[in-house]
């Protein structure tokens, strides 16, 4: 299939111009897609309810529009859910994506619209592509097999002519067709339920394959790469798939994960990070290995930025892309095709670079700890962690962080829950440079661990392999898009997990 590349290299570029006009003229594309998006709604119940018909400026639109969770659009969800439509979108809405909340048994259920699929989704898909072959003109990785490490299938039918189930469940059944020329394994394995199950097949059927490329949830992608070695006896994965090239992540952060991927693959791949939710395709590396990803902003979304300190406020000020300034965090609210308006994600982002607009997912408005004004984030404690696993010779699996509350046995401190593939070699010193590590990222850590006085050093605790997927299957949240939370401003995790040891 190699004699095909300069034909699929072409081919793949075509889109190219039209993602440099909107990386060139990124105000302009937004003010063009929110006004698509309220001209599109203008005449449906959230249009006529905030006189969508009257709104020509974002300012107007800002003004008009609360800010809203997913709460406050519920009401309309399930209403639509039922059978209704012409509610928050114009066309009908058939597919809602079931998200799970990582620390309650709650799901949300967001609208996927044709247009959120057609403009969001899979145009993304397809830019991503068009930018790795503009820097990679010379690639085979469209010769072979993406092989996709999917959530669970799940799809169930609410009426006659409405369906959930998690979002890669929803891509893939509404996958045009050269998506899947270019996919492995076949969709009965991909979506599977049961996931130790679902590892075993994924490996027995791949490994005879040209697997050129990897997307999927770091955690499960060890896992089955660990297989497929049992399996063949290989001791890399180079070996198995000589021609890979990329592995495609998101979700979580790769930072703790990059060195045992490196060593599990045994040769040079391209690592590109994705930011893909069930609200929208929001962002990608354009060029892998850089600092930051590409902001998408011609595909059906329009975006807000709130500076995080306005979270909880009345009425919180949001701003644009022409103000936004380099590492801030901000909470970006969203308004899509998908029927969600001025929705607040939940994330936390920074810019990393203005032109073009390239972000970095900082961590979530409601995972981290501040119990002591120590204002500890996500993106801390991974580049700590990692820090810590580089420089004691260990290799993480998986890890969740909460407060020590004072007591009159001593002041506050964080205990880590860590699950280790190959333990450090010295425990003291892996903590001495966890803790070392987040002085050095966080003032607010650092001012709060100043003689101990109002922190102690970090409390870790190694608990067995496979305990966080215990943990997962005994919440019934094992596979898929559920990940473990990484930082909790409560103990109600850490007491979860500790209880089934």
């Amino acid at each position: 299939m190699k004699f095909l590349s300069p034909a699929i290299s072409t081919l793949a570029r075509l889109r190219s111009w039209r993602i440099e006009a909107w990386m060139q003229h990124p105000i302009s594309a937004q003010r063009e897609v929110l006004q698509d998006l309220v001209t599109t709604a203008q005449f449906t119940e959230i249009g006529r309810q905030y006189e969508f018909s009257k709104l020509f400026t974002t300012k107007s639109f800002k003004q008009a529009v609360p800010i809203h969770e997913y709460n406050d659009l519920k009401p309309f969800i399930e209403r639509i859910m039922q059978g209704e439509q012409n509610l928050l979108w114009n066309t009908p809405i058939n597919w809602f994506a079931k998200s799970s909340g990582t620390t309650s048994d709650k799901s949300k259920f967001i609208p996927v619209t044709n247009e959120s699929l057609e403009d969001g989704h899979f145009k993304a898909a397809k830019d991503i592509l068009s930018l790795y072959y503009m820097h990679n003109p010379d690639s085979d990785m469209l010769t072979g097999k993406g092989l996709m490490i999917g959530g669970s299938h799940s799809i169930s039918s609410l009426h006659e002519e409405a369906h959930y189930g998690d979002l890669s469940a929803v891509l893939m059944q509404n996958t045009p067709f050269w998506g899947n020329l270019i996919r492995t394994p076949d969709l009965s394995i991909a979506l599977m339920d049961e996931w130790e199950n679902k590892i075993e097949k994924l490996a027995e059927t791949t490994i005879n394959e040209n697997v050129t490329s990897v997307s999927g949830v770091p955690t499960w992608t060890l896992i089955l790469f660990q297989r497929i070695l049992e399996l063949t006896g290989k001791k890399t994965i180079k070996e198995v798939w000589p021609s890979l090239e990329m592995y495609f992540h998101g979700g979580v952060s790769f930072h703790p994960y990059k060195e045992q991927f490196k060593k599990l693959i045994g040769g040079e791949i391209n690592f590109l990070e994705m930011y893909n939710a069930s609200e929208g395709f929001f962002a990608a590396q354009d060029i892998p290995g850089s600092d930051g990803m590409l902001l998408f902003l011609d595909h059906g979304i329009f975006y807000e930025f709130m500076p995080i300190e306005e979270y909880g406020k009345e009425q919180p000020r949001t701003i644009g892309l022409k103000d936004v300034e380099l590492g801030q965090h901000y909470a970006p609210v969203i308004t899509t095709n998908g029927g969600l308006w001025r929705y607040l994600l939940g994330d936390t982002i920074q810019f990393t670079n203005l032109s073009p607009f390239r972000i970095k997912v900082s961590g979530r408005l409601k995972l981290f700890i501040n119990a002591f004004g120590e204002e500890l984030i996500i993106d801390n404690s991974d580049r700590a962690i990692a820090e810590a696993c580089k420089q004691c010779d260990a290799i993480m699996t998986d890890y969740t962080a909460g407060p020590i509350y004072f007591s009159e046995d001593g002041n506050g401190a964080h205990e880590w829950l860590v699950e280790f593939e190959k333990e450090p070699t010295d425990i003291v010193r892996f903590i001495s440079v966890l803790d070392e590590t987040l002085k050095n990222l966080n003032s607010d850590y650092e001012a709060k661990r100043y003689k101990d006085i109002a922190l102690r050093p970090p409390q870790l605790k190694v608990i067995p392999k496979g305990h966080f997927n215990k943990w997962l299957k005994n919440k019934n949240k094992l596979g898929g898009q559920h990940k473990i939370p990484r930082l909790s401003n409560d103990r109600v995790i850490l007491e979860e997990v500790i209880g089934l040891l």
